[in-house]
């Protein structure tokens, strides 16, 4: 299985709650991930209204990492990845505690991503300088494997950040 990047989206008056109760916050999370992943993908003919069908979840699978490291290679403003800070007095989702991005770092992060064109973000980066930097999972760019896998976690990363700060969530960010 190995390690993935999880997200969950939060209302304003969620993140506040989620902030003071961490349990409170990791049912909910559990909750809305298994809602959304057992739900079947209805066809979309037309464009939804901002928030209706928004996904609430989301998962960057083993690309976080890659994400991370070019991320921070281009001096992205927000970690994006990690979030800002553990859930105060929360156990360990996985790999360590939640951590937290508020409505507005996750507005700054959204604003970032859509100004950071996925060719900018690979720019002069080669799957060879990934193995040389042990980015995870090392096996994939070993084999020499192309960047294309981490841009297309990129653009949905950028587009579930664009859904959160149009409706004002904060976000919780875990690797499990």
């Amino acid at each position: 299985m190995g390690m993935i990047g999880m997200y969950v989206r939060l209302r304003p008056a969620e993140f506040r709650r989620a902030l003071r109760e961490p349990e409170w916050a990791r049912e909910l999370a559990n909750g809305l991930a298994e809602a959304e992943w057992a739900a079947p993908e209805a066809p979309s003919p037309s464009p939804s209204p901002p928030g209706a069908g928004a996904a609430r979840c989301h998962s960057t699978d083993k690309a976080w990492h890659a994400l991370s490291f070019l991320l921070d290679r281009i001096g992205f403003p927000v970690d994006a990845v990690h979030g800002d800070a553990a859930v105060p007095g929360a156990s360990p989702w996985g790999y360590g505690p939640p951590r937290h991005l508020a409505p507005d770092r996750v507005a700054a992060a959204a604003e970032a991503l859509a100004a950071t064109p996925p060719d900018v973000l690979v720019d002069g980066v080669t799957a060879r300088d990934l193995a040389a930097e042990d980015v995870y999972p090392a096996a994939v760019w070993q084999r020499g494997e192309p960047l294309e896998w981490v841009v297309d976690h990129y653009r949905e990363l950028e587009r579930f950040f664009r859904g959160a700060a149009r409706e004002g969530d904060g976000m919780l960010v875990w690797i499990e």
